[in-house]
């Protein structure tokens, strides 16, 4: 399976594609989309056209996005949630499934600790994906989504097979 995550933003979209095998996880790719334009509907165009061709590009068979953080800025909240909408659309369009994780979880997934820090969160990634050349902070937290859903969707497989076993029985 290979996992395409996403760190939304509407400057700078980070994304991370992972492959996973059982518990084994190989690093693919991973980079920054930035935003062109000085107006907000040519930066989300510019953010679609970018994030579909890395879509493109990766071939993945799922994706994962991760939930905005909501500050006190109404006005900076409302512009991120449209980025992270560009987020969740394009490998929708591309027709894959899309699950969402909120940050404390995959900090939790990734590190172990829903609070940990960015740099905690570096060091794992790299320990996780050994040679890993990180394409910077988002493309680090993109990484983290994506390896938070292949732990995630590895358990849900264990589980469905566990429900399947005991219906039989």
């Amino acid at each position: 399976m290979r996992v395409i995550g996403f760190d939304p933003g509407l400057r700078r979209t980070g994304w991370g594609v992972v492959d996973v095998d059982g518990s084994r996880l190989t690093h693919v790719a991973n980079g920054v989309c930035a935003s062109e334009g000085v107006d907000l509907a040519r930066r989300l165009a510019s953010l679609h056209v970018q994030i579909s061709q890395v879509i493109e590009d990766s071939a993945p068979d799922q994706a994962a996005v991760e939930h905005t953080f909501v500050n006190k800025d109404a006005s900076g909240t409302l512009k991120l949630g449209q980025a992270r909408a560009i987020s969740l659309l394009c490998p929708a369009q591309a027709g894959l499934p899309v699950a969402e994780y909120a940050p404390n979880a995959v900090k939790k997934a990734v590190v172990g600790v829903g609070h940990a820090d960015k740099k905690q969160v570096e060091h794992m990634v790299k320990m996780l994906l050994p040679g890993v050349k990180l394409a910077g902070p988002d493309a680090t937290d993109a990484l983290a989504v994506a390896i938070c859903h292949a732990y995630q969707s590895r358990a849900a497989g264990r589980m469905e097979a566990a429900l399947k076993k005991e219906v039989a029985l």
